[in-house]
């Protein structure tokens, strides 16, 4: 059983599609498949995409957790472009993957010229399932609409249409050692993806060896002590250990403050404490929502 499409954020429209997808497929005794991009076609088709709200990675750990057993990574290339909607049928979910039927959204297009939709894969003998779209507060979830309340900051809005807590992916890498040096470490986190919510302090949860553990985050250019360079920092609470290396999802809860300039570094480890106990409460109150989770 095969699905096909970008699923940009894996919004709770594109849930639906792969518990289909992975539901139809466990019925038939097969395994369930996802063609996805590892661009978005529009970097092509127009000369830009918008900001991802997923890298490919990213994509490829939600598809996991939706009961995905196959993802197939075309880069969306001039020969994927021009590839007829028959072509992709048959060469790529037919021969390449061994998909004999389809579940698709209901703006599902593929192959050139975006020909491709449910009636033609029928008329090729795809058998095909369209999974309707799925309304959240009365209108339709897509990406756009969580592209742009991460954008503007409303995390608990993109997380009705995520269906999940809007999260970060990124690898930790050596920063200046600065938050270490005044009793907070912090991971440096290189973003998997574009899109972030506005500067600030927010409060936020990581998994780590198993257990989740409250997190402040801090999306700026630290006024205090640099006020030139962007950076994404996270300091986990109880976690001093190293991280170099390490690929880590941060879940946001909320906005704590505004980034801001301190007098002293003794006044910005003061604050830091208070966001970090915020944090710990926020936590606390918040976790049951990533309760599919194990938390300490």
């Amino acid at each position: 059983m095969v699905t096909i499409g970008v699923f940009d954020g894996v919004h709770v429209g594109h849930a639906a599609i792969l518990a289909t997808t992975a539901e139809q497929a466990r019925a038939a005794g097969g395994e369930a498949a996802v063609v996805t991009f590892r661009r978005h076609p529009k970097t092509l088709l127009a000369g830009s995409s918008p900001p991802l709200i997923t890298s490919l990675e990213h994509r490829l750990a939600l598809f996991e957790r939706h009961g995905v057993d196959l993802a197939l990574a075309l880069a969306f290339d001039e020969e994927i472009r021009d590839t007829s909607a028959e072509d992709f049928l048959r060469k790529i979910v037919r021969d390449e993957l061994g998909g004999r039927a389809l579940v698709l959204g209901p703006d599902s297009r593929f192959g050139k010229g975006r020909r491709g939709d449910a009636e033609l894969a029928k008329s090729l003998g795809f058998p095909v399932t369209v999974v309707s779209p799925v309304l959240v507060g009365g209108a339709r979830a897509s990406s756009g609409v969580v592209r742009k309340a991460i954008a503007e900051g409303r995390l608990d809005d993109a997380a009705a249409l995520l269906g999940r807590q809007p999260s970060l992916l990124g690898t930790v890498v050596h920063g200046d050692g600065r938050g270490r040096s005044i009793g907070f470490a912090t991971a440096n986190l290189d973003l998997h993806h574009e899109l972030k919510p506005p500067r600030g302090v927010y409060a936020g949860a990581v998994e780590l060896e198993g257990c989740l553990r409250a997190a402040v985050l801090n999306l700026g250019v630290r006024p205090t002590v640099d006020g030139t360079r962007e950076t994404v920092e996270v300091h986990v609470s109880g976690w001093s250990r190293d991280l170099y290396g390490s690929h880590l999802e941060v879940f946001l809860f909320g906005k704590l403050r505004d980034e801001k300039r301190f007098d002293s570094l003794d006044a910005l480890r003061a604050q830091i404490a208070r966001d970090a106990a915020v944090a710990e409460s926020v936590f606390a109150k918040r976790r049951e929502s990533l309760a599919a989770r194990p938390a300490d």
